[in-house]
């Protein structure tokens, strides 16, 4: 990134819950940000997140009333790549389905519009960077950015090393991982990076635990919050990243690492049912239009 004293123009690409997230953070931190998405839904859905997340920040005192319309005025949004992706922009911060072949046709997209000097990232939680970069011009600018939900909250972000992500890329995402308030650490690309592996076996546990009958979600989830002080038990975290997107991502664990990984019954049939978490007014507990918790359906 060669934006000088600037904050760096920043696009991310997909407007859903880690998309939106992003594209919040990065404006939040001074980025000219440029939100994409093909549909409007996804669009007016983060727009209002955003003027959701800024007004608690008001509300508790941790941003004035002035701060706001200037944060906003940050976040552009548009339903074409051509129309936010020129010379111009320093990052490219891929958030789209977890599917390789989506993700190396929107990643190629992206890059024909690119300088040489802008930093192209995924924010893939456990599919290869390494396969990703390779259907790209320069892959030694590619490289990962895997954030964590909720963004605005959680400070880690992964920093995934391809086989062809140059040391000047790892710099780069270093220091825009720094602007945005988080935490980087560097990891190589394997499957399922560090985080991935250690979440997926602990909320595949946790269905385990609670296809066995060993406790209710609600004291599994207690236990893991109280008891190993986690910010959130494993089945609500489940929940809230979409029990779909986590399903996606044991599937391929257990495919490249080993049966330790294999989903559960009861996970794949809340998905099969179409209960894939808060998104979807149900999951492993039921929750009501504003996404709060109603109740446990069992």
């Amino acid at each position: 990134m060669n934006q000088g004293t600037r904050p760096p123009c920043v696009v991310v690409i997909g407007g859903g819950t880690m998309g939106r997230g992003i594209a919040l953070i990065a404006a939040m931190s001074g980025c000219d940000t440029r939100l994409v998405d093909v549909s409007e839904t996804q669009l007016k859905a983060a727009m209002e997140y955003a003027h959701r997340y800024l007004a608690n920040e008001v509300r508790r005192g941790r941003r004035s009333e002035d701060g706001v319309d200037p944060v906003l005025a940050r976040l552009q949004t548009s339903t074409k790549m051509s129309q936010v992706i020129d010379g111009s922009v320093d990052v490219v911060i891929e958030a789209v389905v977890e599917d390789l072949q989506v993700k190396q046709e929107v990643m190629t997209a992206a890059e024909a519009g690119l300088e040489d000097h802008a930093l192209v990232a995924t924010n893939t939680s456990a599919l290869s960077v390494t396969q990703i970069a390779a259907y790209l011009r320069n892959p030694a600018r590619c490289l990962g950015m895997h954030f964590f939900n909720p963004v605005p909250r959680l400070r880690l972000c992964e920093i995934v090393r391809a086989v062809q992500t140059s040391e000047e890329s790892i710099t780069q995402a270093r220091q825009l991982a720094e602007l945005l308030g988080k935490h980087a650490i560097v990891v190589e690309d394997v499957p399922g990076f560090a985080t991935s592996r250690l979440s997926a076996l602990l909320g595949n546990e946790a269905f385990r635990m609670l296809e066995e009958g060993v406790a209710s979600a609600e004291n599994i989830d207690d236990a893991v919050r109280v008891g190993l002080n986690h910010p959130m038990g494993p089945l609500e975290l489940g929940d809230l990243v979409g029990l779909d997107v986590r399903l996606a991502v044991l599937e391929h664990l257990a495919a490249t690492l080993g049966d330790r990984f294999r989903p559960t019954t009861t996970h794949r049939r809340l998905v099969a049912a179409g209960f894939t978490g808060r998104k979807a007014g149900r999951g492993v507990y039921s929750y009501d239009d504003d996404g709060h918790r109603t109740e446990s359906p069992g």
